[in-house]
């Protein structure tokens, strides 16, 4: 693909997640061996990718170089070493050219308190390129589009969080973006919130065919959203693909118990049993994550050693993998 020529966007397809058909041909990023160092500290490790269109999520820790990758992308960083393409651009000698098809959300609370929110999208949009006509239709637009419009009047300062987040979300789509990142835009919201936001980040990919990359540390959020996934840890990559194809069914079961007062320490009486039985055992709170035998084994198994614990079983079922294991497993 010509380094300055813009990579073909297929159309939505109404499948998982924004709906958007994997095709390995098609790829809005790619990098080789992309390298960031900070003095001693490396922060972007030799990283082979290709972003496929449709939700991409960006997954990680804090510090795991998900806000590093995504200021290479926008051509803010200059990486130390490797090559990288957005969109089939590079970012260092087209940059501008990017940026015209790249739409922005920043994790950090950026907004000028004293503008009103339509005057800010209409701002940014003029920025991008649109004129000012154009740019004053799309800020209004957009604004009701995220669910701002009888508000789109107010400053922004006399907005709660929430009504902020879906604020850098509209002007991150207003100039019309091929691609449009996102870093950790459900930051600071409640659940109710966050449900809303990931609902409007899929509806803006599905039905305006906009590429999303959503930058996040909340593993369940990305599952729910995103048609594809690069997980990141201490700067090396983890996963890069269809998340159909990383999590969901896994091999193991899933034993929830009932934490009874009597006899005390039943949980962990059983947890120790099955360790001690050679089992891949993961526990969190009252419910244990089993590997390392046969699915009717394993039942058989636990049933034993529920019964010798004298403990209570609440949920057994096949159990799922999550996002959550590929970065337990990459830890081993």
């Amino acid at each position: 693909m010509p380094v300055n020529e813009p990579a073909p966007q297929p159309q939505a397809a109404g499948i998982n997640g924004a709906g958007w058909p994997y095709d390995p041909r098609v790829s809005i990023v790619e990098t080789q061996a992309l390298t960031q160092r900070f003095g001693s500290t490396v922060a972007l490790d030799a990283l082979d990718l290709r972003m496929q269109p449709g939700v991409t999520g960006l997954v990680g820790a804090n510090g795991a170089g998900k806000t590093t990758l995504l200021n290479a992308m926008l051509g803010l960083r200059i990486p130390t070493s490797g090559s990288l393409t957005v969109l089939g651009y590079d970012p260092q000698r087209a940059g501008h050219r990017l940026r015209a098809n790249v739409g922005f959300a920043p994790e950090r609370n950026v907004l000028p308190d004293e503008m009103r929110a339509v005057d800010f999208v209409r701002h940014l949009a003029e920025v991008q390129g649109l004129p000012r006509g154009e740019a004053r239709n799309r800020a209004s637009d957009t604004l009701w589009l995220v669910g701002l419009g009888e508000e789109r009047l107010r400053t922004l300062g006399t907005m709660s969080t929430g009504q902020r987040q879906r604020v850098k979300l509209a002007q991150a789509i207003a100039s019309d973006p091929k691609l449009v990142l996102l870093d950790e835009p459900t930051d600071g919201l409640d659940p109710v919130q966050r449900s809303e936001m990931l609902a409007l980040i899929g509806q803006i990919s599905r039905d305006f065919s906009i590429s999303v990359v959503l930058s996040s540390h909340q593993l369940e959020e990305v599952e729910r959203v995103c048609d594809n996934i690069v997980a990141l840890d201490a700067g090396r990559l983890v996963a890069c693909g269809p998340i159909s194809d990383l999590v969901g069914a896994g091999d193991g079961i899933t034993l929830e118990l009932v934490d009874v007062a009597e006899p005390a320490g039943s949980v962990d009486a059983v947890e120790a049993a099955l360790r001690a039985g050679g089992l891949d055992v993961r526990r969190h709170e009252a419910t244990l994550a089993l590997r390392g035998a046969a699915f009717e084994d394993l039942c058989d198994r636990s049933r034993d050693a529920v019964a010798a614990a004298g403990a209570r079983i609440r949920r057994l079922e096949t159990r799922r993998r999550t996002l959550e294991d590929l970065f337990e497993d990459a830890a081993r």
